[in-house]
């Protein structure tokens, strides 16, 4: 009896968290270290949308996880939303920057004088990719178009370890003087993927002084550390973006004796 009244108390804080947020709760384990979300959406039409369906209208949509008593969690999603489209000085709150993103359509007299009526778009959201034990990992993407030729894209990850409520680093995750052999190991998977050779140039990329380098935008997997370059990082628009995966069974030597992936490792 205890025990069913324990799973109803749990059911029912889903619910109230729901209703709190206005969004349908996500599909949860009740696992003891399962954190509860749900998802919040800001959104902001222009002024002259009137009654026209949100494809043909300038407006600022964001949608994002919640987890209702987690503080901390809650302010790094937020604060990597705000970045993914306005970068290191970003305004202050979601709901500002979805008013002031509106706001520049609005006063845009490039835009006013053009006769095909370009319109404004921003959706951005932050979405769980995975919760495991001591683990939540979230993807962050934005799109923007603010006029030209085309709009911009980010996708961002968030790596969360919900035992210790702070964010996951590669230091976090490696042993002490791992950098230069990690290096080494995804420069080899990159060159495969890429289809060069061990000694051919990366002159026509853009990492610095040709040589190749980790970004620091990874998310933990249960087969591999996944890296991503967003466009312009390393490669043109048109190449778009470049996903590089890192298998366990080849960095496990480099790993920490006890971090959030050693629950994925055989």
């Amino acid at each position: 009896m205890k025990k069913a009244c324990l799973v109803s108390f749990i059911l029912a804080t889903v619910i109230v968290a729901c209703k709190q947020y206005g969004q349908p709760a996500a599909k949860i384990s009740l696992k003891a270290d399962t954190l509860v979300y749900t998802y919040k959406t800001i959104k902001e039409r222009a002024a002259d949308c009137g009654t026209k369906p949100d494809t043909a209208c300038s407006e600022a949509d964001i949608t994002y996880a919640v987890f209702p008593g987690h503080r901390s969690l809650n302010d790094s999603i937020v604060s990597r939303l705000l970045q993914a489209y306005q970068g290191e000085k970003p305004d202050k709150t979601l709901e500002m920057q979805a008013k002031n993103f509106v706001k520049g359509y609005m006063t845009d007299t490039l835009r006013q004088a053009d006769s095909n009526k370009m319109i404004y778009t921003l959706e951005t959201s932050a979405r769980v990719v995975r919760q495991d034990s001591s683990l939540i990992t979230i993807q962050i993407d934005s799109y923007a178009f603010t006029g030209g030729a085309h709009g911009g894209t980010f996708t961002g990850y968030l790596n969360w370890n919900t035992s210790e409520d702070k964010k996951v680093t590669l230091s976090d995750i490696f042993s002490p003087g791992y950098e230069e052999k990690f290096r080494k190991i995804a420069e080899k998977i990159f060159r495969s993927q890429e289809k060069l050779s061990d000694t051919s140039s990366l002159q026509s990329y853009f990492f610095k002084d040709a040589k190749f380098a980790l970004n620091d935008n990874f998310l933990v997997t249960p087969v591999g550390i996944r890296f991503l370059y967003n466009e312009y990082e390393i490669k043109s628009y048109a190449e778009g973006q470049t996903e590089l995966l890192i298998p366990y069974n080849k960095i496990k030597s480099l790993l920490r004796p006890q971090s959030v992936v050693n629950q994925y490792l055989k």
